[in-house]
């Protein structure tokens, strides 16, 4: 493994957490980074957990509950919420380590299980917008010709394979995730062997960001201008997909906004280990902690787009509810009849008992 100063992050995963490698000195010691680290990270990690979880569930409780079955966009939409749950639920144990100065107290299982439903969360949750971004492509721009292709079983098959393609792209996490002890404190680490870091590095920046991006873009682009077309031809027109690509456009929007500063940052990292970038180090430390929570309230934004954009899925809301309280109505009276045939039957002597007792 490269060894670099204390105050870089030693590779893709550092990057992103802030543990650090040294031969001599480690995140444990401290020092090691500005005070608010410790301090103000794992508030803020534990807030935006606490959101995100019950955001997310929400979300998935409305899809579940509702009585009609999930649209295809909706079925997208709803593993996108089970993947920012899965993040959501992982952020508590990084919370507490980087309030412990990174001294790992969870044990190897969890070092590399809690890393891996981190990462999973980076590649799932890009791939569902892609799934999404194809669904309104097919449903705007060949409305016709390829149809057959959004069903609800094929929206299902994909998700299928974005959750095992984004299992496959955590295998290094998985391999190079290790405990490392040094110094009297353990450290949750990624130990790289020789060049391979560089090597996964890239691969992982081509098929987390570049390659999906580019689909992404290509449909977007595509889906605009043939709204833009339908505008035109029709300006009084609203319709269900209509409502449904807004909604993706804006999900969109905030994935971007949250997500491309990371791998900008990724990126630039990337490039300064193989020596083509000169970065300030102390500047670009800091910048690890910032671009990557700032990618991790994306999970908590989400939700609340679902709410504020999503014509559709406030309707589902108001019908949820509806038979939320439809079914209360009808147990209540239920409860209530039952207890009146109760009462009824506990102050009264049956018809045979009463004529026995005038003889």
């Amino acid at each position: 493994m490269t060894l670099l100063p204390t105050s870089i992050p030693a590779n893709f995963s550092e990057a992103i957490y802030g543990a650090q490698n040294n031969t001599t000195i480690t995140n444990c010691s401290p020092g090691q980074e500005p005070g608010w680290i410790a301090t103000v990270v794992p508030v803020y990690i534990l807030v935006i957990s606490v959101l995100g979880i019950v955001f997310n569930v929400f979300v998935m409780l409305v899809f579940c509950l509702h009585k009609k079955p999930c649209t295809v966009a909706e079925i997208y939409l709803s593993n996108l919420a089970a993947t920012d749950l899965m993040l959501m639920t992982c952020l508590p144990f990084w919370a507490v380590n980087v309030s412990r100065n990174y001294r790992w107290t969870f044990g190897p299982f969890m070092c590399k299980f809690v890393n891996t439903g981190i990462n999973m969360n980076v590649y799932c949750s890009i791939y569902f917008l892609v799934l999404i971004s194809i669904d309104r492509y097919l449903a705007l721009v060949h409305t016709m010709s390829l149809n057959i292709m959004r069903t609800r079983k094929c929206a299902k098959l994909g998700c299928l394979l974005v959750w095992g393609l984004g299992l496959l792209l955590s295998a290094p996490t998985i391999h190079y995730r290790v405990l490392k002890y040094e110094n009297n404190c353990t450290t949750c680490i990624l130990n790289y062997e020789g060049n391979t870091q560089l090597v996964f590095e890239a691969l992982l920046i081509t098929f987390s960001f570049i390659i999906p991006i580019s689909i992404i873009s290509y449909c977007t682009v595509r889906i605009i201008n043939s709204l833009r077309n339908r505008f035109l031809e029709q300006s009084n027109s609203q319709t269900t997909d209509h409502k449904a690509t807004n909604l993706m456009l804006a999900v969109l929007l905030a994935f971007l906004i949250c997500w491309l500063p990371f791998h900008l940052y990724k990126t630039a990292g990337m490039l300064w280990r193989a020596g083509i970038l000169s970065l300030n180090i102390q500047s670009f430390s800091i910048c690890s902690h910032i671009v990557m929570y700032l990618a991790f309230f994306n999970s908590v934004l989400n939700p609340i787009l679902y709410v504020i954009v999503g014509k559709n899925f406030q309707k589902k809301v108001k019908e949820v509810f509806k038979q939320q309280r439809r079914k209360m109505t009808l147990n209540m009276t239920s409860v209530r009849s039952s207890l009146t045939r109760s009462t009824k039957t506990n102050g009264r002597l049956p018809r045979s008992d009463l004529q026995h007792d005038c003889r």
